[in-house]
């Protein structure tokens, strides 16, 4: 499929473009030149240059949350992380009860119903009435066979910062573990997994400008979790499996880039300002989510009387948007995050998600937005016909 001429790109929570200085690295890990080799060889030249551009990139990305690089685990992208993270926490656990929020991602969500089936227990903390998974429910959540918490630092539909080191201090009083997904966070927020009191978090290499299909675990103590692929003793022996070199060296200059590079944020900032005000000068438009604990860049919007479906339709050539998740983009029940905030169905299935990275421009914002308003009044049109 060709791509349309002047389309607009706001959909980086989704996924964003590779940096193209990270392609350039790439590619020296992949052609027939001294750094192609299996970074788990030792014994010649050819793997230990590979292995010094993967420990390279896990001390690069333990810089950007002041973690050691003996505490990144390389794997496949955060999806895999969040499975090892529970899956393998709650195995090395004798307790049999996990804790998570009605908002997490489909990646937790997922896990933790493969286990109750498994015969463990979980407990789905709502939000309170400002939309925002508290300490204070967490720590009512508790019980003394709590094995794992697991909580998102940044909300990928509606862009609400939880305050996960407030978790961490209520966790730290307890014997149980405490999982952060940071996907979405990595690239908009500074993150410190020693002062938020994380023992697991995942991570992503699509959605911090680098390439798809790697992620990475902290892990605060290797003893903290088994290991749940077999095969191999790679990666301190907690995932099996030949490293994508090239992958983990493109994930790790891209977390190098975003230590090296914060003001980027900051404009992204800026940009999401001027989308919220074009925005919600349409009639009958508001914002879901908390607006005082959202993240600049993740905004989700209901545009009263517009089903979601019929909008991003109207405007799939001209600016890419999502009604949610990628990962459930083929779902057509509302979204289980906007559910949990108790949105009215109605106004749900007329919601979208737009994002924004840094290579959004202030024009486009303008062009989107405006593009956006004539396809509502177009369907607000049609539907009172």
């Amino acid at each position: 499929m060709d791509e349309p001429r002047g389309a607009i790109y706001l959909d980086y929570a989704a996924t964003t473009p590779v940096e193209s200085e990270i392609v350039n690295l790439m590619g020296e890990f992949l052609g027939y030149e001294a750094k192609f080799g299996n970074p788990a060889s030792r014994s010649h030249y050819f793997g230990q240059i590979a292995r010094e551009g993967v420990e390279l990139a896990r001390d690069q990305v333990s810089r950007l949350i002041n973690a050691e690089p003996y505490q990144i685990v390389w794997t496949s992208g955060a999806t895999e992380s969040i499975n090892l993270a529970i899956k393998g926490a709650v195995r090395a656990s004798e307790g049999r009860h996990i804790v998570a929020s009605v908002l997490e991602h489909h990646a937790v969500l997922d896990t933790c119903a493969w286990l109750d089936r498994e015969g463990y227990e979980v407990t789905y903390v709502e939000p309170n009435a400002e939309g925002l998974v508290t300490a204070n429910r967490i720590r009512s959540a508790l019980r003394s066979d709590t094995a794992l918490v697991s909580v998102m630092h940044v909300n990928n539909e509606v862009g609400t910062v939880t305050d996960v080191g407030a978790i961490g201090e209520v966790i730290a009083h307890h014997d149980a573990v405490l999982h952060v997904d940071a996907a979405q966070s990595t690239a908009r927020l500074p993150i410190d997994v020693r002062a938020f009191g994380v023992d697991l978090l995942s991570l992503s290499g699509h959605k911090m400008y680098g390439p798809k299909g790697v992620g990475a675990l902290y892990v605060r103590d290797l003893d903290l979790i088994e290991q749940q692929m077999h095969g191999g003793d790679q990666e301190f022996g907690l995932r099996s499996g030949t490293l994508p070199t090239h992958q983990v060296v493109g994930m790790g200059l891209a977390a190098q880039m975003i230590t090296a590079y914060p003001e980027k944020a900051a404009a992204v900032a800026e940009l999401d300002r001027r989308l919220v005000e074009r925005l919600t000068a349409i009639p009958r438009t508001s914002i879901n989510g908390n607006p005082d604990r959202r993240v600049p860049g993740i905004l989700s919007v209901a545009f009263e009387d517009v089903v979601s479906e019929a909008l991003m339709m109207a405007l799939q050539e001209e600016v890419a948007i999502s009604s949610g998740s990628a990962c459930t983009s083929d779902r057509v029940e509302p979204s289980h995050v906007l559910r949990g905030l108790d949105i009215d169905d109605d106004l749900a299935e007329c919601s979208v998600r737009f994002s924004l990275g840094r290579y959004t421009t202030e024009d486009e914002i303008d062009r989107a937005t405006e593009r956006v308003a004539q396809a509502v009044n177009r369907l607000r049109a049609i539907r009172e016909i």
